[in-house]
């Protein structure tokens, strides 16, 4: 599951997972984009996928200030 879909209205009920130092990923994210107040999100949004089909989803990404919304990543399939 990666970023192979596109984004349909708003991201609903989203919630911190992780913040900093609690985030495994932290080194990669400080290499790849930049240090930053890193946070691990997670929300519900309706998604396009590449094959044209809708889908209700758990969406988990990380995100900082400055520097946005990266790795976005379906977790689950609501519907």
């Amino acid at each position: 599951m990666n970023e192979d879909f596109e984004i349909i209205g708003r991201i609903e009920q989203i919630e911190t997972i992780a913040v900093g130092a609690g985030i495994r990923e932290i080194r990669r994210l400080h290499k790849a984009f930049g240090r930053g107040r890193w946070r691990k999100l997670k929300g519900k949004a309706t998604v396009r996928l590449e094959d044209g089909t809708i889908h209700f989803v758990e969406l988990h990404w990380y995100e900082a200030h400055g520097i946005g919304r990266k790795k976005l990543k379906i977790k689950s399939y609501l519907d």
